[in-house]
């Protein structure tokens, strides 16, 4: 029996929503052996309202655990999570081209959720330098998708096509736009971009679903199909199927926050 593997760069959540735990589940759910190269360690304060609290880990240790994986291991696929500084970014640019990586998801996430500012700038403008050009597939949200793009602003679906062609031709070359609930009426809308065709698929927007950890998720499920040797517009779909299962699933965790059900597609 094949043993497909891929690799998460990410920060951990502790409470288990998003970030590599989010990874992980949805590696294992999609029958793929999954490793991590942890970048930070995210604590969230119930004395302060849930803040997030980001507690970067060195460098030195990250390039160590990359080692371990690609050197030690190797495996079909990886995406990115958090990567909370430019040195960090350009170690990941630089993995990437030494181990010759083909299917590179990058989800750029560069705000946290509910925060509609960019966390660390000089990440987010090392990502749009470095790794747009190496990776197979984008998978922003409005707010990341602008910044990539050189935008003010995403408001309509027009301007969701102009970035992901910008996107595009920046080197990325499947770029996914990710809309969720931040356009209005009653549908969850993505645009997918291969150079030559814009496709909008339409997904009915779960109404009560707890959508922490989403991102990482859909992402997750992209590059663990791709891990399997599915094409882009299959792993997409397995995606899709995925993360609206996971979305009706999904459970309150206390007063702040809930959580996907990443075994919901099986049922």
């Amino acid at each position: 029996m094949t043993m497909y593997k891929a690799m998460t760069i990410a920060g951990s959540d502790t409470s288990g929503g998003a970030g590599m735990e989010a990874d992980l589940k949805t590696f294992q759910e999609l029958g793929v052996y999954g490793m991590t190269a942890l970048t930070c360690i995210v604590a969230q304060n119930p004395n302060a309202d849930w803040a997030h609290e980001i507690y970067p880990i060195e460098e030195t240790t990250i390039e160590k655990q990359l080692t371990t994986i690609l050197q030690g291991i190797g495996c079909e696929a990886i995406k990115t999570g958090m990567l909370g500084s430019a040195a960090l970014v350009e170690l990941v640019a630089n993995t990437i081209d030494k181990y010759n990586l083909k299917n590179v998801v990058i989800d750029p996430v560069m705000v946290c959720k509910g925060i509609d500012t960019i966390m660390v700038p000089e990440a987010a403008k090392a990502t749009k330098e470095l790794l747009v050009k190496r990776a197979l597939v984008m998978t922003p949200n409005l707010l990341e998708a602008a910044y990539l793009a050189d935008m003010p602003g995403i408001t309509n679906v027009d301007e969701m096509k102009q970035a992901a062609a910008t996107i595009h031709d920046n080197g990325c070359r499947y770029v996914i736009i990710k809309a969720g609930d931040r356009l209005p009426g009653d549908e969850a809308l993505e645009i997918v971009y291969d150079g030559k065709h814009f496709t909008e698929k339409h997904h009915p927007k779960i109404s009560g679903s707890y959508n922490h950890g989403a991102g990482c998720t859909f992402s997750a499920a992209i590059t663990a199909s791709l891990a399997k040797g599915m094409d882009i517009n299959a792993s997409l779909e397995t995606a899709e199927h995925f993360i609206a299962s996971a979305l009706r699933g999904s459970f309150c965790l206390n007063q702040w926050s809930g959580a996907l059900k990443h075994c919901a597609w099986r049922e």
